[in-house]
Formats: C-alpha cells, sequence, structure tokens
C-alpha cells in the first residue's frame, strides 16, 4: 500500500472526530450525552466487538500460530510497559497527567485504528493476526488502565470485572482452543461491535470541542510524548523482533500496532473512574493528529 493510500485511510479516522467536534458544538453530543455513550460503549458494543473479532473468518491458525504472535505481543507490551514506567519521569507534570503519559505509552489505539490499517496494508489474513495481538491490550487496558489514569485510591477490584474484560478472556479461550460458537453468534457480535470505532471517535470529537485549540497544539509536552508514541517506541520494536527471528507479516502487524497514537479508550476510562479527561482528549487528538503522517512513514518503511 503505499505512501497517499495510507495517508487517506488516517484521513477518514480525523473527518470521524472532526465529525464528533461538530455534534457537539451543535449541541447534539457533550455533558450527559457523552457519560451515556462512554457506558454504551463500554458496556455493550466493545465487548460485542472484542468477541466478534474472534468469532468470524472462515478458518483459525493453530495453536501453535497463536502462541507464536502471543509470544511477539508479550515483547509488545514488555516495552510499551519499559517505556511507560520510564518517560512519564522525565515529563513531570500532574498526578492526573502523568497517569496520562502512562497509559498513553502503554496503550496505542491498536483496535481502532489498527485494525483497519493492518487490513490495508497486509490483507485481510492478517486481521486475525492483529485480534490475536490486541487480546492482551483489551485485557491489561481495562484493568491497569483505570489503575494508571486514577491511581490506586480509585481503583478497586470491581474494575476488574468489567464487560471487556471478561469478553476478552473469552475470546483468549475460544483462540487458544480454537473452538467456534454458532455462526450467528459472531455475526451477531460483529453487527453490534461494528458500530464502536465510528462512536468512539465521535465521542473523542466531543470531548475535544471544549478545549482551548492553541493551548492543545502548543504544549511541548504532549508533542514529545506524541514523537516518542508514534516512532520510537516502533523504531525500538522493529529489531527486537528481526533478532528473534519473527515471521515478516506478523513483525509488520506488530510494528504498525505500536506506531498508532493514543487509544480512545483513555478518554472513556478517563470519564467512567474519573481521571483527567480533558488531558487524555488533548493526546488523543495530537497523536491522532500527527500520526496521519507517521503511520504512511512507518508503513513505507516496512514495506
Amino acid at each position: 500500500m503505499s505512501f497517499l493510500d495510507t495517508l487517506a485511510e488516517m484521513m477518514v479516522i480525523l473527518f470521524a472526530i472532526a465529525c464528533g467536534y461538530a455534534a457537539n458544538r451543535l449541541g447534539i453530543l457533550g455533558g450527559e450525552t457523552d457519560k451515556k455513550v462512554s457506558k454504551l460503549l463500554l458496556t455493550i458494543t466493545m465487548p460485542a466487538m472484542i468477541l466478534g473479532a474472534v468469532c468470524t473468518g472462515d478458518t483459525l491458525p493453530e495453536t501453535s500460530v497463536v502462541l507464536g504472535v502471543l509470544r511477539v505481543a508479550a515483547v509488545f507490551y514488555l516495552l510499551e510497559f519499559a517505556f511507560a514506567l520510564l518517560i512519564p519521569r522525565l515529563l513531570g507534570g500532574t498526578p492526573g497527567q502523568q497517569g496520562v503519559w502512562r497509559y498513553t505509552l502503554a496503550f496505542p489505539n491498536v483496535g481502532f485504528i489498527g485494525y483497519p490499517v493492518a487490513v490495508a496494508l497486509f490483507g485481510p489474513e492478517a486481521l486475525f493476526y492483529a485480534v490475536i495481538l490486541v487480546l492482551p491490550f483489551n485485557l491489561l487496558s481495562f484493568t491497569l488502565g483505570p489503575l494508571m489514569l486514577t491511581g490506586a485510591k480509585r481503583f478497586s477490584l470491581r474494575q476488574t470485572f468489567s464487560p471487556c474484560v471478561v469478553f476478552s478472556i473469552l475470546a483468549l479461550v475460544l483462540a487458544l482452543g480454537r473452538l467456534r460458537p454458532p455462526a450467528i453468534v459472531g455475526e451477531a457480535a460483529e453487527f453490534v461491535g461494528g458500530i464502536t470505532v465510528p462512536l468512539s471517535l465521535l465521542f473523542v470529537g466531543s470531548l475535544l470541542a471544549g478545549l482551548p485549540m492553541g493551548r492543545l497544539l502548543a504544549s511541548p509536552r504532549l508533542w514529545i510524548l506524541t514523537a516518542v508514541r508514534l516512532l520510537v517506541m516502533p523504531a525500538a520494536l522493529c529489531p527486537i523482533l528481526r533478532w528473534m527471528g519473527t515471521e515478516a507479516m506478523i513483525l509488520g502487524i506488530a510494528v504498525t500496532q505500536m506506531a498508532m497514537p493514543a487509544a480512545v479508550n483513555g478518554s472513556l476510562l478517563c470519564m467512567e473512574y474519573g481521571g483527567d479527561a480533558e488531558c487524555m482528549a488533548q493526546i488523543t487528538f495530537v497523536s491522532t493528529l500527527a500520526s496521519i503522517v507517521t503511520i504512511p512513514v512507518i508503513a513505507a518503511w516496512l514495506l
């Protein structure tokens, strides 16, 4: 896929965020509506998307292949947590901002933007591998994510039994056991989960509507964090996976997933559990805006 083709895919993502911004300005989204949209996404549509991703498709790879992708995933997330422990200490900021820095470095937007980018670059068969790579993300982001964003004082064990966590575990069991529920289950989950990506991007656009744009684009911390998230981390992952002898397509999928902007889930979790939602929306917008250029650059470098 060419640089311009990948750039066009990223413009679609930006358009959805812009529509959410406009919806807020028109009084359609915002305030209490955003809170209800957040609950809808976390309780119904996102769990359905997670389940649908492993219940559809013609064939499932062998268990050994799934375990190989999970081995790459282990390296993927260990590297992210290493950056999440180090970089926030250097950037400084309030406790709420530090939580946002950690979440941004630990959890890229592998689902909402990563899936379409993986398919666009590597073909339809790449979707399943991307899904397996993302399964630990779903489990970790909805358990450790609230802890990173809000601190131990606001964290409770009840958060580890959210619908997203339960369905992430179920999806992992289905993938490892090469189990398939009836086709209608996968189709229904995929149908409902299909609204998650556009609705989440609209939600982020709505959050951004109340932020001062000048301050948003002028913060050096946001741009430094964005550069680390989009360029430094994928550049660090690539030689490690080459040294491990990772298959070319899986390596390409992992590196491009590492190059994704901040996860939209962060804004949802801040809204749900009381983190710095404004700062999270800021880094989500800035990193997504910059990724319109950086993801095509990473893709061109790999291909």
